[in-house]
């Protein structure tokens, strides 16, 4: 009997002694039909186990059916460039503000150098990062570009999140449009979607009021995907949002990539409080549970399939082992090895800042799956299949699993 067999057998005994809400997903969800916003918000507060295990199959059904048993990882290098930044967001704690004596802007030099240290250990992506500092130029935007592709053309630079690119646009006194085709010129291949945290702006009142609109945010994600150019899309949860916040955080991804088909994934980021001031709002929570994260992850897969197909979870904010358990609930993808990470940890995340392809393989391998590297596109680039013994698949190099 196959894996996915096993997981349907499951589904249909569960069946039988489930909700009737439960039963109506599951039904849906093995009939390939969507489920709605409320079927999404029943995941979220589902508290029977049983029902939460029925749907914890169904998502596993839905990630098999897509992807198989493979679930990927990217070998990568996070470069955050400044710390300096005038937004203030209250659940960040590695921003400080201009004149601060801890602020700093990276030199070229020393962003070109750790590129360089990143694809000499095999990365074949840069992710760049900064604050929204007011002294940086678009000259500083584009020379960061340039110096990478340098390194070498076919390095994917993942870069600059729709704050930086709307806050950008306005110094520069350009459209987001004119703005996204600079920077695509000198190098620019991805947009990371963060600044999404929840798009509902009651929300962001509360948590980063001066930040932009989601109206604004849809913008720059929408433009960016007319030009061609992909994105993520994230989530940030478990701090001042209700379970209809975050349905309808889902359900705008959900339609901008039902028009756009721009997004390459969603990355559930858990809300990390210890060192925040967010933590100190009345009514703030301390993160989320655990439970918490099985059922985002769950609601996630079910919710915004067949549309969004590559769901990941964080190694850093949910910790290896939950981030492991997590590949049973729906999740295909553990992100990056990272190399190093500022912003989790100023906030309190325990894990360290760098995991190795062979620490990644064994998270995947050790969970019955498949450890497969990937590009930002999704594109295989090498299979792992028993050990830490690999080969890059003849036929299927340079494939792209579906997203």
């Amino acid at each position: 009997m196959t894996y996915l067999e096993n997981v349907l057998r499951s589904i249909e005994k569960l069946c039988k002694i489930s909700s009737s809400a439960a039963y109506d997903i599951a039904e849906k969800v093995l009939s390939n039909k969507e489920i709605d916003e409320k079927d999404c918000e029943f995941i979220l507060r589902c508290d029977d186990p049983i029902d939460l295990e029925l749907l914890r199959l169904c998502a596993l059904y839905l990630k098999i059916r897509t992807s198989g048993r493979y679930v990927t990882f990217v070998c990568n290098r996070n470069i955050n460039f400044t710390n300096i930044c005038v937004i203030g967001c209250l659940f960040c704690n590695f921003s400080v503000p201009p004149g601060d004596s801890s602020g700093y802007v990276m030199p070229l030099s020393e962003v070109e150098r750790r590129a360089k240290e990143a694809y000499m250990r095999g990365a074949v992506e840069i992710c760049l990062q900064g604050g929204v500092n007011p002294e940086l130029k678009l000259d500083y935007y584009i020379n960061l570009l340039r110096i990478i592709k340098k390194i070498n053309r076919k390095l994917h630079i993942h870069a600059f999140s729709p704050q930086e690119i709307l806050s950008l646009a306005e110094r520069e006194n350009l459209k987001i449009v004119e703005l996204l085709k600079i920077l695509r010129e000198a190098g620019l291949d991805t947009l990371p979607g963060t600044a999404a945290e929840i798009l509902h702006d009651d929300v962001r009142k509360i948590i980063c009021p001066r930040k932009m609109s989601v109206r604004e945010w849809i913008h720059v994600i929408t433009t960016a995907h007319g030009l061609g150019i992909r994105t993520t899309c994230t989530i940030m949860y478990g701090h001042v949002e209700d379970i209809e916040h975050v349905v309808q955080h889902l359900k705008i991804l959900k339609d901008i990539q039902r028009e756009t088909h721009g997004f390459t994934e969603i990355v559930l980021l858990p809300f990390i409080h210890h060192n925040t001031k967010l933590r100190n709002i009345r009514n703030c929570r301390p993160g989320s549970s655990s439970i918490y994260d099985i059922k985002m992850c769950i609601a996630s897969r079910i919710y915004l399939h067949p549309y969004i197909t590559n769901v990941q979870v964080s190694w850093v904010k949910l910790g290896r082992k939950l981030a492991q358990y997590l590949l049973t609930c729906g999740a295909n993808d553990l992100g990056g090895t990272l190399m190093e990470e500022n912003i989790s940890h100023a906030a309190g995340a325990f894990e360290k800042e760098y995991i190795t392809r062979e620490e990644l393989i064994e998270l995947i391998s050790s969970v019955g799956m498949i450890p497969v590297e990937r590009d930002t596109l999704y594109n295989i680039l090498r299979v792992y299949q028993s050990g830490n013994n690999s080969s890059a698949l003849s036929g299927t190099t340079g494939s792209s699993l579906a997203i």
